[in-house]
């Protein structure tokens, strides 16, 4: 039997991706189950896990369980938590245990970290005692913990070793090549002495050299209980495609990997994108997202902000006789508090993404702060030149001149605000991230208003 796409290797092709659920689909529907085994033994099991999450929910069950079962583990790593918990539902509990059980280490403690308590503990007390022990291991450390994302099954060799005895131990054990590549070299007490590539003892001329020979002791490592962007960015750093993990006593118990640490940085960014977006942690799929979870996430910091720009109101309201006498300055109003809550956002996001990913420091406060005067200057007198052409033909010269300093006074403050907020979050320990885009602009509106007006009474002296 052929299928369309047994000789289409464009798997991203959303006609093709079409096509191939509709045939799967039907497939399951006429039970001819031996050809959807067929149809999945051709495509990757990335693509078999997007397949499966595209399937209507009561197909979704009898697919996974049609897979053979080294490939419904592999499928499995790769779909949504709560999708995982509804399949676990469905499997017999022979099926639901040899999932578990063949999970990589860091997924399988994740994965029971979020089950109810009570499918938990019926699974645990099945677990291989070595299984069991390295979830232990895991959930011990603090959730956003190295020591939560690490591999306990490492590869490691010993520095008093000849290269022909590592050789002989790598050929002994039963690792996937990918994790061979960088080895760690342990002393004596087990603690970490450094790391090689496997080709240093592939290509060692004498095979009776001692290990320690071939290390030059440069090693980079990192502590269990350091914070997961911390391995994020000793990983981008370094460039390296494995990262030992260490305890206190300096002993390897783990080892991060550049799968791991893309995970994480994609997690670590979209939190900081719904952070500065002011709807809070979004750590739930957007495309199942009920109308009431969404509504519980937005509505805290939309009141918050309703509450600040009160404040805008109140600020408005002072100036009531001034814009009584000088109507025209209504008209400039969105214009220039507009400016200031943009020049401030702009700020906040290029900051809190520099101090996210390790460009800038607490340290560099001072300099970015003279940088930003100027730029900010430089944007508020090209912004100022162009509003008050507007400001002279509506009112004349005086009122060109106010617009036009407002202008340049608002884009420089907003600016300033935009960078020092996150910094002094940082300073506080508060993630940056929380100098989000909606509150800065508030209140920028806020500082943005009481400065215009303050100009237009000190020239229109009104």
């Amino acid at each position: 039997m052929t299928y369309p796409w047994d000789s289409d290797p464009d798997y991203n092709n959303q006609k093709l991706y079409i096509d191939r659920l509709d045939d799967l689909n039907q497939l399951l529907a006429e039970r001819k189950f031996d050809a959807v085994r067929h149809c999945i033994a051709e495509i990757e099991v990335q693509d078999t896990a997007e397949l499966l999450e595209g399937m209507p929910k009561q197909t979704k069950a009898l697919f996974f369980r049609t897979l053979p079962r080294k490939t419904a583990t592999e499928v499995f790593a790769y779909l949504e938590h709560d999708l995982k918990e509804d399949l676990l539902n469905n499997l017999s509990d022979e099926d639901a245990l040899h999932l578990v059980k063949n999970m990589e280490p860091d997924d399988r403690a994740a994965f029971l970290d979020e089950l109810p308590a009570e499918i938990v503990q019926e699974l645990t007390a099945r677990l291989p005692r070595d299984k069991l022990l390295e979830v232990k291991l895991l959930l011990g450390y603090p959730a956003e913990s190295v020591g939560r994302i690490m591999r306990p099954d490492y590869v490691a060799i010993k520095q008093n070793w000849s290269v022909q005895q590592a050789l002989t131990y790598l050929r002994t054990i039963r690792k996937d090549t990918g994790r061979l590549s960088t080895l760690f070299v342990l002393d004596e007490h087990n603690k970490l002495a450094d790391s090689i590539h496997i080709r240093e003892l592939a290509l060692a001329v004498d095979p009776n050299t001692p290990v320690s020979e071939l290390m030059d002791h440069r090693v980079i490592y990192i502590h269990a209980r350091e914070d997961q962007e911390k391995a994020v960015e000793t990983m981008q750093h370094y460039d390296l495609n494995a990262l030992p993990v260490v305890d206190g006593d300096q002993v390897l118990v783990g080892v991060v990997t550049i799968d791991d640490v893309l995970d994480i940085a994609e997690a670590e960014t979209t939190e900081d994108f719904h952070k500065m977006g002011s709807v809070g942690v979004i750590n739930f799929n957007l495309n199942t997202a009920s109308p009431v979870l969404l509504y519980r996430k937005r509505v805290g910091w939309l009141l918050l902000l309703v509450f600040v720009n009160i404040f805008a109101g109140l600020a408005i309201a002072t100036f009531e006789s001034t814009i009584e006498a000088v109507v025209a300055l209504v008209f400039f109003l969105p214009l220039i508090i507009g400016s200031s809550g943009n020049a401030g956002s702009q700020a906040a996001t290029l900051m809190v993404r520099s101090l996210a990913t390790g460009d800038v420091e607490l340290k560099d406060w001072g300099r970015l702060m003279f940088r930003e005067i100027s730029v900010a200057a430089a944007l508020g007198l090209t912004m100022a030149l162009a509003i008050a052409m507007i400001g002279f033909w509506r009112g004349g010269t005086d009122l060109a001149w106010v617009v036009g300093l407002s202008m340049i006074a608002v884009v420089m403050v907003g600016s300033l605000m935009g960078m020092s907020l996150p910094f002094l979050l940082s300073k506080l320990n508060i993630d940056p991230a929380t100098a989000s885009a909606p509150l800065i602009t508030s209140m920028a509106d806020i500082v943005g208003i009481m400065i215009y007006f303050s100009i237009a009474v000190a020239i229109l002296q009104v």
